[in-house]
């Protein structure tokens, strides 16, 4: 229910105190120099209790976006450690841009200014920021909103739904070449030769960890960090306990890899757990970048990176039939988006199936 009462001050103005009382809710004051805005704010507020929406507006009007982000950053960013740093400077920009405002004032509008800064601004590196990395930004802020909303009700609803994310560019596909033949004589194809590279290394590490890499696609990371305590040579498996997505992963490791890791283990230092151990910090893996970079100079290959390697074995399997689902299930994805860009080296195998289909429900009949 709610009053509209007229005052009358000393010198003379007008002013009308309105109070609305609803079972429930704690009592609503506000004061307007007209009638006609006084009736309006009864009305929309009222709307507003209703419908749950007043007190999140409340709420909203309260806390600035420098509020949210250094809540964020204290008590939900340490829940995921290997994205502190990055998250951390990401959303801070944001708060250097916009965090004087309240979270009602933040509207998708001033997002959408921010968003268009970042595509257009230089960055610290001296280099202008691509798409993709702009998505980063905007996904940070949107979680940080998201749990703004759902967990501290600070605001009625995420003003980053209406902000249109930059088009990312076709993820990269990298992968090395095959050996060719013409005229009885053999091409070496990128493959052969950064094997020959690696396994020629001074590095003994170098070229099993690459074996790994193409045969299983694991992560650089993942693979360094490997410890006997992941491995299964009976089953021929390794365990990933800590990846990317925060899941467990199990792969499959046969042929070549399995009998480098066999023999590997024949050799396995007792001072520590890793596979792959450093020389000097024997609790640290082995930095393999140099030896990396000089297999590749070897074996006369450019524009590939380590993680291309997992490119190579996502190709690989792309060629050898297996299907989007059964490559993401091997590579550790959650979604079948990050592995699209490999659909079109499978067309054969989709092919086969279509065809395998025909036969089946029509027959060879013409």
């Amino acid at each position: 229910m709610a009053s509209i009462r007229k005052r009358t001050r000393k010198d003379g103005t007008t002013s009308y105190l309105v109070e609305i009382r609803m079972k429930g809710h704690p009592p609503q004051r506000a004061t307007f120099a007209r009638l006609t805005d006084a009736r309006k704010w009864e009305q929309d507020t009222e709307s507003a209790i209703r419908g749950n929406r007043y007190f999140k507006t409340r709420e909203a009007q309260k806390h600035t976006l420098a509020d949210m982000v250094d809540r964020y950053i204290k008590d939900v960013l340490p829940t995921k450690p290997k994205q502190i740093r990055v998250q951390k400077g990401q959303l801070e920009w944001f708060k250097d841009e916009i965090g004087a405002n309240t979270l009602a004032d933040v509207t998708p509008a001033k997002i959408t200014e921010c968003r268009d800064k970042l595509l257009s601004e230089i960055n610290k590196r001296g280099i202008q920021r691509s798409p993709a990395t702009v998505v980063r930004y905007l996904s940070a802020l949107s979680h940080c909103f998201t749990i703004a909303v759902n967990e501290w009700c600070w605001l009625e609803d995420s003003p980053m739904r209406k902000v249109k994310k930059p088009k990312e560019p076709r993820g990269r596909v990298r992968f090395l070449s095959e050996d060719e033949s013409t005229d009885d004589v053999v091409i070496e194809g990128e493959r052969t030769r950064l094997l020959k590279a690696c396994k020629d290394s001074s590095n003994e590490y170098l070229y099993i960890v690459v074996v790994l890499a193409l045969s299983t696609g694991m992560r650089k990371n993942e693979i360094i960090s490997l410890t006997w305590q992941n491995v299964d040579l009976n089953r021929g498996r390794i365990t990933l306990y800590e990846t990317k997505n925060g899941e467990i992963r199990v792969v499959p490791v046969s042929g070549l890899a399995l009998e480098l890791l066999k023999e590997r283990a024949k050799a396995r230092r007792l001072h520590t757990e890793l596979l792959f151990p450093s020389k000097v910090h024997r609790d640290k893996p082995q930095d393999i970048r140099a030896p990396w970079v000089a297999a590749l100079k070897k074996a006369k290959i450019e524009d590939f990176r380590f993680h291309d390697l997992r490119h190579s074995a996502a190709s690989y399997l792309a060629m050898s039939g297996a299907s989007l689902t059964e490559i993401a299930d091997i590579l550790g994805h959650k979604t079948l988006q990050m592995v699209k860009r490999y659909s079109h080296l499978s067309e054969a195998h989709t092919a086969s199936v279509i065809s395998k289909l025909d036969q089946r429900m029509f027959g060879n009949d013409k």
